[in-house]
Order: C-alpha cells, then sequence, then structure tokens
C-alpha cells in the first residue's frame, strides 16, 4: 500500500467539513443536545479534521496563520481522552464558528499546492 501524500489529508478534511455540514442543516443546537448519533457522528468527524491535520506540512500551514493549527490539532485528543469534561457548547461552537473558517484555509493550501 502507498503511503499517503499530505493532499488526501486535506480531502480527508474537506470530505469530513462536508459531511458536518450535510449533517447540521437546519438543525439547532438543542437538536444537537437531544441526538445522541448526531452527537457522536459529529464528534467523529471533528477527531477526523484534528488527525488529519496533522499530516499537513509546516510551510503550508503557516500560509494560514489565521487558523489556529495547534487546537484543531489538539481537539481530537480532547474527544478521545478527556471526552467526559467536554461540553456540548463547545463542540458546537467550534462546528459553527471556527470549521467554515478552516474549510477556507484548506481549499486554499489545496489551491496552492497543486494536483496530486
Amino acid at each position: 500500500m502507498m503511503a499517503r501524500e499530505f493532499r488526501h489529508f486535506l480531502h480527508d478534511i474537506i470530505y469530513a467539513i462536508t459531511a458536518i455540514e450535510t449533517a447540521i442543516a437546519g438543525k439547532s443546537f438543542e437538536d444537537y443536545q437531544n441526538d445522541t448519533m448526531l452527537k457522536l457522528g459529529l464528534e467523529r468527524a471533528v477527531e477526523i479534521i484534528s488527525e488529519a491535520s496533522r499530516h499537513i506540512p509546516e510551510h503550508l500551514r503557516s500560509t494560514r496563520p489565521e487558523i489556529p493549527w495547534p487546537k484543531v490539532r489538539g481537539i481530537g485528543n480532547v474527544l478521545r481522552h478527556e471526552y467526559h469534561g467536554l461540553s456540548d457548547r463547545i463542540i458546537w461552537a467550534v462546528i459553527e464558528d471556527e470549521l467554515p473558517r478552516l474549510r477556507i484555509a484548506i481549499e486554499a493550501i489545496q489551491q496552492s499546492a497543486g494536483p496530486a
């Protein structure tokens, strides 16, 4: 099996963000709080984004300083190891406030990196 190239991880991030956007379309914070499978699915997608972000080369991450890359990488660990202390409000805020900016940054990185 060939090693995955960083462009594959960029694709994984966009895929996960798109899945989140689809899942929350027309949904409120209360819907999120009351739907266990929605919560678990969104948390898993955020974990994927976190893990994939670790594979973006530093020289590309540095082109998007508006993204808090250490926090993007770190939220996956929080979800895996400290999930019991993470509030619904924090995850919902990440999804609503941070992911749209991350999508813009990742799409820009994809553009600058060119095709695989």
